[in-house]
């Protein structure tokens, strides 16, 4: 096989440039409840998780339930801050060239539908993934939990092994391996040690393309 038969993209920190502003929006919101955090702190603990597994991980730190509203609040600020988003440097022609080679892609995100088609809409990627979207509102467990992923796979007709997943957090990683699939560990804002379990790490966009074709 010339190249994988799906590529399977994770959006926040991969497509999109919006991790140290979420994480950031994040610390934040938990400092204010009581429970310290820093950006890097929120970057190590949550990055790549749904706010569902935030607020179990945060409560059983903090000993007692988060504010209900502390989600709404999330978005509120996030989606303000999204009025600056742009693409994570390089994605645009990584996504330029496997159009060009005919390799079907899609997006699997631990972010809400609506968080996805806002940055989408954002930065002008909607209509290259229209149709190919995957939250983990879908599934009933998140990554690290490999359901996302296999739904995607699944959905498009493709086998886990024929897929290539690209990912910048430990728990899409592990996500990508339970699934059967191979992974490409985007080391931007994560340590590449915590990346070590993917099939390669890379830290440039520019070398995407290739690693996908020999994955």
């Amino acid at each position: 096989m010339s190249g994988p038969g799906l590529v399977i993209f994770d959006n926040d920190g991969v497509l999109v440039d919006s991790e140290r502003l979420a994480n950031g929006i994040l610390a934040e919101l938990l400092t204010e409840a009581g429970l310290l955090y820093t950006v890097e702190e929120a970057v190590r603990d949550f990055m790549g998780g749904s706010m569902v597994s935030m607020r179990q991980q945060a409560e059983a730190k903090l000993g007692r339930p988060l504010p209900a509203e502390l989600e709404d609040r999330y978005h509120e600020r996030l989606f303000a801050g999204f009025a600056d988003l742009r693409p994570v440097p390089g994605v645009r022609e990584v996504l330029d060239q496997l159009d060009a080679d005919g390799t079907v892609y899609c997006l699997a995100s631990s972010g809400t539908h609506r968080r996805i088609h806002t940055a989408l809409t954002t930065v002008g990627f909607w209509d290259r993934f229209e149709g190919r979207i995957f939250s983990s509102e879908d599934v009933r467990l998140g990554k690290p939990a490999p359901d996302l992923f296999l739904h995607a796979a699944g959905t498009i007709g493709v086998k886990p092994a024929d897929c290539v997943v690209v990912e910048d957090s430990p728990l899409g990683v592990a996500a990508a391996n339970a699934a059967g699939m191979r992974v490409l560990g985007y080391a931007a804002m994560t340590d590449p040690a915590k990346l070590s379990t993917a099939t390669a790490v890379f830290h440039d966009m520019a070398a995407l393309p290739e690693l996908i074709r020999s994955a």
